[in-house]
């Protein structure tokens, strides 16, 4: 891990790393003007945590944020999290996993409504490359409210050879394309599985996209030809946690 403090800001994302791993906040920055339920709240979980907190202007927030950032009265100065390391994860996997694996998302805000949306279906992992992709920083935390806490995140040198790590494990990996074969809703989605996303307008690469198992396009019944990179994961995952909830009854 290095040791270079960051910025994290907004009151999900900073108590969610208080909660998650508190050693890695050096201080906490609070708006001295503040004094609602919410921030009372966080200043009792960063007691009991043990961190160090600063009453300061909001100009002081302001710069240490950003001009641009929503912080909510709270920015933290942290170190960045360690990353679990993809063997760890294969080994750590449960009989029925559902995977997310993301083909160089670059907008932070998207990346952080992906882990959101992960967070809330239940996802096990959210795989990406370390080239080529956003990552996970400050505005994909304040986004994620809470998700880049709480969902793992892993990153890996080549995608291409991780989808075939996972096939040799029994994942079944499927591209979300839409020039996909078979439709969401005709599609089996109910044993181990891994949603593999492309990026915003580009899409898959040509290599990754060639390494699934299978192309799945998402029905599109409106006049509008596609979904934001965010709102299809969200539709995915939804339809593989509906197919086996039905399963299991």
């Amino acid at each position: 891990m290095s040791d270079a403090l960051r910025v994290l800001f907004g009151l999900h994302a900073v108590t969610a790393r208080l909660r998650v791993d508190p050693t890695t906040v050096r201080e906490l920055h609070v708006d001295a003007a503040r004094h609602d339920a919410r921030m009372k709240d966080l200043l009792r979980l960063a007691a009991e945590r043990g961190v160090r907190v600063i009453a300061s202007e909001a100009r002081r927030l302001d710069a240490l944020a950003g001009a641009e950032a929503r912080h909510q009265g709270a920015v933290a100065r942290v170190l960045p999290r360690s990353t679990p390391a993809f063997d760890d994860l294969l080994e750590a996997l449960p009989p029925q996993p559902l995977l997310l694996l993301l083909d160089g998302i670059q907008d932070p805000r998207n990346l952080g409504a992906i882990l959101r949306v992960a967070d809330a279906m239940g996802v096990d992992a959210v795989i990406a490359p370390r080239d080529r992709a956003v990552g996970i920083g400050a505005t994909v935390e304040k986004v994620a409210s809470g998700a880049a806490e709480s969902v793992r995140y892993v990153v890996v040198t080549n995608l291409a050879r991780t989808i075939e790590a996972l096939q040799a494990r029994g994942v079944w990996c499927v591209a979300a394309d839409g020039e996909g074969e078979a439709d969401l809703f005709s599609a089996s989605l109910q044993g181990p599985l891994a949603w593999v996303l492309g990026a915003e307008g580009a899409g898959l690469r040509r290599l990754t996209r060639e390494r699934c198992d299978a192309r799945v396009r998402i029905p599109m019944l409106g006049a509008v030809e596609s979904v934001n990179v965010a709102v299809a994961a969200g539709i995915c995952l939804f339809e593989a946690r509906r197919q086996r909830a039905c399963a299991a009854r």
